[in-house]
């Protein structure tokens, strides 16, 4: 008999842990033990279930409330570093995969994939593996070609740091100085002076620009 594939989901969209599940209902060999809606849940839940001795993976969502998905991988990677993780987001691939997969995931899918690469990512991740698709493979060759060039011809996204790249996602999402620090657990004064390096790197005047810069720069690999 096959030794079941447990997982558990992190995503604080009912609708979007359901069609999950659904999806993954066609692996017969792969069960959703566990489900969690914040960031912080979700590392409590890990916990409860002993990291990877209860799961074979983990498939996370990046915009979490609580705490961000990218905050909770670091911790998964400290806390669980034999436990796969698969980033799920509505972000494209090119502007998220790569700064995933260097944080220590075992892959990044769209939530609009196929089933059949959902399934396929699930598999290889829970296996051992590292799920690559052909748009995160061509973005990774671009950022590792990038690197190895000239710095001043990269975006100038690839120069913020992690808190300051999760603050320039949430203002060019729409989201305020004080929304931003209520989600990231930051007082409003530490985001607005994240904000003033993140409009200084990128050359942007203010977050109008910042929107249409990200919106420029959407197909970059590096963004």
């Amino acid at each position: 008999m096959t030794k079941p594939v447990k997982i558990l989901i992190g995503d604080d969209h009912r609708i979007v842990r359901e069609g999950l599940k659904q999806v993954l209902a066609d692996a017969p060999e792969v069960e959703v033990v566990a489900e969690a809606e914040t960031g912080p849940e979700i590392l409590q839940r890990i916990d409860d279930l002993g990291g990877h001795e209860g799961l074979a993976a983990v498939l996370l969502d990046i915009a979490l409330p609580g705490r961000d998905g990218m905050d909770v991988l670091q911790a998964l990677r400290k806390r669980w570093p034999l436990l796969p993780v698969l980033m799920l987001s509505t972000y494209p691939e090119k502007q998220y995969a790569v700064r995933c997969i260097k944080l220590g995931a075992a892959g990044y899918l769209n939530k609009s994939a196929h089933p059949d690469d959902m399934i396929a990512a699930v598999r290889k991740v829970a296996g051992g593996g590292v799920y690559v698709s052909a748009v995160t493979a061509e973005a990774l060759a671009s950022a590792i070609s990038g690197s190895a060039g000239n710095s001043t011809t990269k975006n100038a996204t690839e120069s913020l740091s992690h808190r300051e790249h999760q603050v320039f996602r949430l203002l060019t999402a729409g989201q305020t100085v004080g929304e931003i620090g209520a989600q990231l657990g930051l007082a409003s004064n530490t985001v607005s002076t994240y904000r003033l390096r993140i409009l200084e790197k990128t050359g942007a005047k203010n977050d109008v620009e910042l929107a249409l810069y990200a919106e420029r720069h959407a197909r970059s690999p590096n963004l």
